[in-house]
């Protein structure tokens, strides 16, 4: 049984090293990443591993993970434009390191490489891109200045072995002064459209007044060449059909009563030139 032990502890105490031992020396580099290797005696490696399992010596050399997948970096800055209005802008970065240039990146950055290059660049780019536009021409040549930036930041990223997928500017706001003097620009358009409208409107309307003057004017002469071709017939039955109109609405009134002239009184309103004859009682 002693024996037995003894071999167990000769054999377990060295395979529990070399178990230990293997585990150290290896290494997994999962999807979408990359590693560099740093050597204790020569630095860093400049081969780059791909995915998967591998092997290192322990102690001696370290296993330095990247991750190689596109990620988003917002860049926020406020500058001056070209007519000296406040600009706020923020910049959305879709960036990745450059696979080959890793023990470069590594040795010259590190990890973070993108927090220390990524805003100071932006910012840079971002003040010298919107100084030459006005205020007016950054929203209205907005597509312009996003391609401008993406071609200058692409051109300074690409020095610190960084390359950008995407560049788009997601938010722009401008300073109070230069909002209010939108708002007063649009008023007064919506102000000259309204008054432009009422000048047409009583354009329209002052050549409608002279067509229907003009109709009125031919009208009167039509008539007055009639009457003075056929005589006043025609003013007489107007009339006698306006009196026939007036006794029917007056004869249908219950208030209106019709008292017939005697002898006397027509006697008396022939000699004192009184034309009426006939006497209306209006009600009450």
């Amino acid at each position: 049984m002693s024996k037995v032990v003894d071999f167990l502890a000769r054999v377990a105490i060295p395979a529990g090293i070399a178990l230990s031992s293997l585990q150290y020396a290896m290494y997994d580099v999962k999807g979408g990443s990359r590693a560099v290797i740093f050597d204790r005696l020569s630095g860093v490696q400049q081969n780059v591993v791909g995915e998967g399992t591998h092997f290192l010596v322990p102690w001696l050399q370290k296993a330095v993970i990247f991750d190689v997948r596109t990620k988003p970096k917002n860049i926020t800055t406020t500058t001056g434009s070209k007519d000296l209005q406040m600009v706020s802008l923020t910049l959305r970065v879709l960036h990745r390191p450059d696979v080959i240039k890793l023990p470069k990146i590594y040795q010259t950055l590190g990890l973070d490489y993108d927090e220390r290059v990524l805003p100071s660049i932006g910012n840079e780019v971002l003040k010298s891109i919107v100084a030459q536009f006005d205020a007016a021409e950054l929203i209205t040549q907005r597509e312009i200045v996003s391609q401008r930036i993406r071609q200058e930041l692409a051109n300074r990223s690409t020095e610190f072995n960084i390359k950008l997928e995407d560049v788009s500017i997601t938010h722009m706001s401008f300073g109070k002064e230069f909002t209010k003097a939108v708002e007063q620009k649009q008023i007064a358009q919506q102000d000259a459209e309204r008054a432009k409208f009422i000048v047409e409107k009583a354009e329209q309307e002052r050549q409608a007044a002279v067509i229907r003057a003009e109709g009125e004017a031919e009208a009167a002469e039509t008539i007055s060449k009639a009457l003075d071709k056929a005589g006043d017939g025609l003013l007489l039955i107007r009339r006698i059909d306006a009196s026939k109109d007036i006794a029917t609405t007056l004869a249908a009134s219950p208030n209106v009563t019709y008292l017939p002239s005697n002898s006397s009184s027509n006697s008396s309103s022939h000699s004192t030139g009184t034309p009426s004859s006939l006497l209306l009682n209006l009600g009450r």
